[in-house]
């Protein structure tokens, strides 16, 4: 199971994310759930690392694991980006709800 776990502060901003695990649906290059968050996972990375320049703590593991966490300076410029991240993981986890799950853990403000 794909575990994709929102880091949120106590007014609900998100600061980032965590993701482990694996759909399991297919063998490894052709399971489309782990593509699908693979991919909106990356561009929700880049997009904030490389193109925004925000200050962000990105983590890619050997095992598919990613790690994700902005600085609550740069949440104006990251926050529609995570939003939109969040709605696709919870529309993936609606749509497969035996290989995904959306979970959220409260965090400090990091400013």
């Amino acid at each position: 199971m794909i575990k994709v776990n929102f880091f949120i502060t106590a007014q609900g901003t998100i600061l980032g994310f965590h993701i482990k695990g694996h759909a399991k649906t297919e063998e490894s290059g052709k399971d489309i759930i782990c593509a699908a968050v693979s991919s909106a996972a990356y561009m929700t990375a880049n997009t904030m690392s490389e193109i925004i320049k925000a200050d962000a703590d990105v983590s890619v593991f050997d095992s598919g694991e990613m790690y994700l966490k902005i600085n609550t300076k740069d949440i104006n410029f990251c926050r529609d980006i995570l939003l939109g991240f969040k709605l696709h993981m919870i529309a993936l986890e609606e749509q497969y709800p035996e290989n995904i799950i959306v979970n959220y853990t409260e965090v400090q403000d990091n400013a």
